[in-house]
């Protein structure tokens, strides 16, 4: 858990300082964690591990098609 939350704030700060709102977007990631830190139900738990990763995801895609110039994913 500790390795995503350090994942999850370095492309914070990555984000942030390209759109120069780095303590707001760093602030919103570190809320989403400290709200959910003392949940015990497993089910729960994976679920926001889930998100957060799908979130790292779709960052890295995005940024991957702004310096490709091409589309790796479809909207449905």
């Amino acid at each position: 858990m500790l390795s995503l939350y350090r994942e999850c704030l370095r492309r914070a700060k990555y984000i942030g300082h390209k759109q120069h709102n780095t303590e707001l977007v760093v602030g919103m990631v570190r809320q989403q964690f400290k709200k959910h830190m003392h949940e015990t139900d497993p089910d729960k738990i994976q679920k926001l591990k889930d998100d957060a990763a799908r979130g790292l995801i779709n960052h890295i895609i995005y940024e991957s098609e702004q310096m490709t110039g091409r589309k790796f994913s479809k909207s449905f």
